[in-house]
Order: structure tokens, then C-alpha cells, then sequence
């Protein structure tokens, strides 16, 4: 195989970028009132929000929590790999579990998830399969169908990752609205780092 010259490299760079814009703008003809419905369940939630997923999803269910709860929302990531084995005892019956999964067909994800019904938690499946088993067993779903050509062999998660990723920002802002969370709630539980410090100098403007 003939090694590429850098400005094919390049020009196969601007491609990638331009096919992940393309699926992320696909996302915006996906968003309906089901995302909003999902976003008022997710404000009701009395525990905590927990975020799983596996592989890509485990990254961007990691993600997930992180910025939940920069917005006000309480959340933490859960492994669904290592609740099935005790781990799960952390799911009540005031939690929403929120799994983030392609194809919704994963052994550990679906068992996780049935566990975490059986505590009484609120399970959102948000997967491109609602007919899935993990869609089937969820009390709502987060439809999120990314573009055939978004992803390298339709299989290594880059363009649906950046979906997946940004219609869980869609649930953050909103939830940041629902909830009135104002930037002084923001400081106190973020004082450090740089956006610590613009926080701290804003106050003394």
C-alpha cells in the first residue's frame, strides 16, 4: 500500500470534519418533544441521575455525568460492567438510570438494566434501536440515529459519538433552563482551575 503524501492526509482530515458536521446537523431534524418530555423526567428525579454505557458509550456516558451535574442536575457514572457484579446495590428507587447504547444489545448493559428496574429506578435507554431489548425494558428513549457514512466502516463510534454527545448537551442546557440554575450556583461548586478564576474575577468587576 502506497503511503499517502501529506496533502492527501489533509485533504482526508477536512473530509473527516466535514462528515461529523454533517451528522451533527443531522441531529437537529431528530430533536422533538420526546427530548423534552425526557428532560422534565430527568428534572423530577428526586436521587441521582446514573449515566452507563459500554466502550464508546462508557466514555460518553462519563461525559454525561460530568457536565449533568456542572448544570445543577445531581448525576454520577455508574459501570454497568462492575454493577453486575454488586455494584448495582448503589441504584434506589429515587434514581434515573440513563445508558447510553448503539445498538441496545449488549448483554451487561440489558442485565444491568433490568436490575436497575427491578430497584424501582427509571431507566432511559438512548439508542439508535427503540425496539431493542434495552429499548423494550426502558421507560423512555432517547432516539438518536447517526448518519450511515458518520462513522469509519459504519463501526468505529467518531460521527455518532459527536451525536451522542451533543443531544446529551441538548438535555444539559435544557435542564440548566428547567431548573433556573444561575452562574453563582455554577461558582460555588466549580471554584477551581481557569473557570474558577473568571468566576472570582467577574465578582470583583
Amino acid at each position: 500500500m502506497t503511503p499517502k503524501r501529506d496533502e492527501q492526509l489533509l485533504a482526508m482530515a477536512r473530509d473527516v470534519i466535514e462528515t461529523e458536521t454533517r451528522a451533527i446537523s443531522a441531529l437537529n431534524e431528530q430533536l422533538s418533544d420526546d427530548l423534552v418530555a425526557v428532560a422534565k423526567l430527568m428534572l423530577e428525579c428526586k436521587g441521582h441521575v446514573l449515566t452507563a454505557g459500554a466502550g464508546t458509550s462508557c466514555a460518553m456516558a462519563q461525559r454525561f455525568a460530568h457536565l449533568l451535574a456542572c448544570c445543577g442536575t445531581p448525576a454520577l457514572f455508574i459501570s454497568a460492567a462492575n454493577s453486575i457484579h454488586g455494584g448495582a446495590g448503589a441504584i434506589s428507587n429515587r434514581d434515573i438510570v440513563y445508558i447510553i447504547s448503539k445498538g441496545g444489545q449488549s448483554t451487561e448493559i440489558n442485565t444491568f438494566a433490568q436490575i436497575a428496574k427491578d430497584r424501582g429506578a427509571k431507566v432511559i435507554a438512548h439508542t439508535e434501536k427503540p425496539d431493542s431489548p434495552l429499548g423494550r425494558l426502558s421507560d423512555a428513549v432517547v432516539h438518536v440515529t447517526a448518519p450511515e457514512d458518520a462513522d469509519p466502516y459504519g463501526m468505529i463510534a467518531t460521527g455518532s459519538s459527536l451525536m451522542t454527545g451533543a443531544a446529551c448537551d441538548v438535555l444539559c442546557v435544557l435542564l440548566l433552563e428547567l431548573r433556573g440554575y444561575t452562574k453563582e450556583q455554577f461558582g460555588h461548586t466549580h471554584p477551581g482551575g481557569a473557570v474558577g478564576a473568571k468566576i472570582e474575577a467577574e465578582k470583583h468587576k
